[in-house]
């Protein structure tokens, strides 16, 4: 469904994606690796925000393999390929329920049109609130985002990704600063919405990706160190050695929670 070849992108003398071979098929496949590792450069690459400096990315669409290497953030999603972000990206003074009519409005084919069909707009709003719904949202759809809590924004932004119906859903960290009272919820809603999507998703907390992935790709200094399905990945001693550190799971996030209570815990990707 969505595949790259030799995918490098280079920030001077600095390496950030090194000739990456990857193929998302019609499943939920999880990307991890330390900080710096690449993972946020190559969901960049996949989605036009940055071009690479080598390789290539394609799409499969009807059947055929089109190159869509050198299209835009506006191109990709025409085609099928929405993302969430890292940092939570939404219109905070338009209601919940705005938030995604927009976004459905942005992916439709009649968005570009000055005076636009009433129908139009009706068949916007419902695809809205099926969404809300789906999302666990339509109780809030008449409130202002802002006014959300932070795991219901991050819901929210899932959402408006599912909007206009993709392909295939780059979830970028959806489990970013939720409390642990929400992290289950968030779960849930991944492991839902890629029932019926291909699902590339950044996660860092480990528990759950290896719960929910069909597949874990490991990225280490820009390259892939491993892919393969989770059981093999949490004994594989290169990924322990370049991203767990020697820990399982649980003793992984234990590690995390210590350093975000001290302050020390930074994000980059």
């Amino acid at each position: 469904m969505l595949r790259t070849t030799g995918l490098t992108k280079r920030f001077g003398g600095i390496t950030a994606t090194d000739d990456v071979g990857f193929e998302l098929d019609d499943e939920l496949t999880s990307l991890i690796g330390p900080n710096g590792a690449g993972k946020t450069t190559f969901f960049n690459l996949l989605t036009g925000v940055l071009q690479p400096t080598e390789g290539t990315v394609e799409f499969r669409r009807d059947g055929e393999w089109v190159d869509i290497t050198d299209a835009g953030p506006p191109e990709t999603a025409q085609l099928g390929i929405h993302r969430s972000f890292q940092i939570t990206n939404v219109f905070p003074t338009s209601t919940v329920l705005e938030n995604v009519r927009i976004a459905a409005q942005a992916h439709s084919d009649d968005s570009l049109q000055f005076w636009r069909n009433v129908n139009a707009f009706d068949e916007h709003f419902e695809e809205a609130h099926a969404i809300l719904d789906r999302v666990g949202l339509d109780g809030k759809a008449e409130v202002p985002a802002e006014n959300l809590s932070h795991g219901e924004k991050r819901q929210l932004e899932v959402g408006i990704a599912l909007a206009g119906d993709p392909d295939v859903l780059l979830l970028d960290e959806p489990n970013a600063g939720v409390s642990s009272e929400n992290v289950g919820d968030i779960k849930a809603l991944i492991e839902d919405v890629a029932s019926d999507h291909a699902v590339l998703l950044v996660e860092h907390n480990m528990d759950i990706v290896m719960d929910v992935s069909d597949r874990i790709v490991v990225l280490n200094q820009g390259a892939v160190i491993a892919d393969d399905v989770p059981e093999n990945i949490r004994g594989d001693p290169d990924v322990q050695e370049a991203y767990l550190g020697g820990y399982e799971a649980g003793d992984l996030q234990k590690q995390r929670a210590k350093r975000a209570g001290d302050g020390t815990e930074g994000e980059t990707a």
